[in-house]
């Protein structure tokens, strides 16, 4: 088992100091540090650190906002530890702690909660959706042919033009001119 560190600071003007020294202290024996923002979601180091997480390693921050910026993105933060077999430990948030029992059951219960959100949103989207097409709203792309366009191509491609011609005149696939249907 093996404990790594992660510090992060938003701008080049913020020290990661005081996270690495409670970091070392707290028993980390590797810190990865970035100066980056939190709402970055291509931080370097962070997947660095993801990669080298194993079965049974901790990753250890100092507080929560150091990792994630949303639940959303903090929870996606731990499945991913998670799915390598690695626990989680936050020295501000004690109640953040995978490592114990208790902070186990607080992280599902967030993860609970952020799944229930996520099937309302959902829902929410679905019946807004049909009820816009009950308006008759146009759902889904803007066809790239017009009827007109669709009947002329359909007409050359019986006359035996080859498709590839054919998509070329309208800028479109040839698969899409394939499966034009009469």
């Amino acid at each position: 088992m093996t404990i790594y560190g992660y510090a992060r600071v938003s701008t080049d003007g913020q020290t990661l100091d005081a996270q690495i020294e409670a970091l070392r202290a707290a028993g980390a024996a590797a810190v990865f540090q970035e100066k980056v923002s939190g709402t970055k979601t291509d931080r370097a180091q962070l997947a660095k650190l993801m990669g080298t997480l194993g079965a049974g390693d901790v990753l250890l921050v100092t507080r929560l906002d150091r990792l994630a910026r949303s639940t959303r993105d903090l929870l996606n933060t731990l499945a991913t530890v998670a799915e390598r077999g690695a626990l989680f430990r936050s020295l501000g948030d004690q109640w953040a702690d995978t490592t114990t029992p208790h902070g186990r059951l607080m992280l599902t219960v967030l993860g609970g909660l952020a799944e229930f959100e996520r099937e309302l949103i959902r829902a929410r989207t679905g019946e807004g959706r049909e009820r816009a097409k009950a308006r008759g709203v146009k759902v889904g792309r803007k066809p790239k042919l017009t009827p007109h366009q669709r009947q002329e191509a359909l007409a050359r491609r019986d006359a035996g033009e080859g498709v590839l011609d054919i998509a070329r005149s309208f800028n479109v696939s040839h698969s899409m001119i394939s499966r034009l249907k009469a």
